[in-house]
């Protein structure tokens, strides 16, 4: 599949899209096998497209999609099979970051795929060498996600926080009486590299 082609097809099928444009470390020729797909996406009425987007995306088969809750501006993010990680940027929409997670039987599912996204974006980073990024991210990892949890420790690696967040996911499984899917895991587990993350 050519992500770039296929991204930018399905979204300018809507009257309010201006322009999808490739940026990023794949624009720029410095990408790795796992590196993210970022798009900057311009439209006409944001509210009317932001309505729409999930039934625009739809065809894409998306394993996970959310707008992301920490970033300054509107950020929405898909994981197709593969992994692939899809940014849509729309970087002329400004928006106030959310609190922490609060964690109810009701968010649950939420939280495991932002969890399971960002874990994907961590491991970018490392790969990519970007070791203050990973280390800076790990941090708000733990305030923003795993403390919130009952994770008392920050994690130190990608493999100390997948194993620090399956264990406090699945004791609030228990707790909750609830169990989230897992298929978003099972696609981004093999792109984890180290047994400790993968198996």
């Amino acid at each position: 599949m050519d992500v770039a082609e296929v991204v930018a097809a399905a979204l300018l099928w809507h009257p309010s899209v201006r322009d999808v444009r490739l940026v990023g470390s794949r624009a720029q020729g410095r990408a790795h096998e796992l590196s993210d797909w970022d798009f900057a996406v311009a439209s006409d009425d944001f509210a009317i497209l932001e309505r729409d987007l999930p039934a625009l995306l739809e065809p894409l088969g998306a394993v996970a999609e959310q707008w992301d809750r920490f970033a300054s501006r509107a950020c929405y993010m898909l994981v197709l099979p593969g992994p692939v990680k899809i940014d849509l940027l729309f970087l002329d929409v400004a928006r106030d970051r959310s609190s922490a997670w609060d964690v109810t039987p009701e968010t649950l599912a939420a939280i495991d795929m932002h969890f399971w996204d960002w874990i994907l974006w961590l491991e970018q980073k490392r790969r990519a060498g970007r070791d203050e990024v990973l280390s800076e991210s790990l941090g708000h990892m733990h305030e923003l996600l795993l403390g919130p949890m009952g994770v008392e420790a920050r994690p130190f690696s990608v493999a100390d926080a997948v194993r620090s967040y399956t264990d406090a996911r699945n004791g609030l499984e228990r707790r909750f009486g609830v169990r989230v899917p897992r298929q978003l895991e099972r696609e981004i587990r093999p792109a984890l590299r180290g047994e400790s993350c993968a198996g």
